[in-house]
């Protein structure tokens, strides 16, 4: 019961999406070996008049999705593909898989694939890509761009 109430505490708001989904294993031949090849199943986006069952020893779980102003590139990024993703990071101990955070941003994602995680993905909801269109408008986009030098110039602390 103690979940359920720490569920009440969890509101979507502009820039967090509480997301419960379930983790479940499958045992796989690779070769000669046997290994766990894991999925998400049973997405359920947070809808405050509902309460979920959160038992994460029988692998359901809440995460909050949140969209930070920084990542908006990222964002763009993924609307703008084909299939949009949102990635789960999950921390692998004992055989078991526990997730860490849910990011709309692959360049967050992709920074946990060089150490003990494991990414898994799902496809964006729609509604949570109008959300993430939304928050994109009122912040505006993000426009990253590099300066391009001179190579006859001098820089500025050259004295000239």
């Amino acid at each position: 019961m103690q979940q359920l109430d720490e569920h009440k505490l969890l509101q979507k708001d502009e820039s967090i999406w509480p997301i419960a989904f379930r983790l479940v294993s499958e045992e796989k031949q690779v070769g000669r070996w046997t290994t766990l090849s894991w999925t998400i199943e049973d997405v359920v986006l947070y809808d405050q008049d509902r309460v979920y069952e959160i038992d994460e020893s029988k692998g359901s779980y809440e995460r909050l999705l949140t969209l930070y102003r920084d990542e908006r590139t990222d964002y763009r990024f993924n609307l703008s593909s084909q299939d949009p993703h949102l990635f789960i990071v999950c921390e692998e101990e004992n055989e078991q898989l526990s997730p860490l955070l849910i990011t709309a941003a692959q360049s967050v994602a992709s920074s946990y694939m060089d150490g003990d995680y494991q990414v898994l993905h799902i496809k964006t909801p729609l509604p949570v890509q109008a959300w993430m269109e939304a928050f994109i408008g009122r912040h505006g986009e993000l426009i990253e761009f590099k300066r391009k030098r001179c190579k006859d110039k001098k820089g500025r602390s050259s004295g000239n």
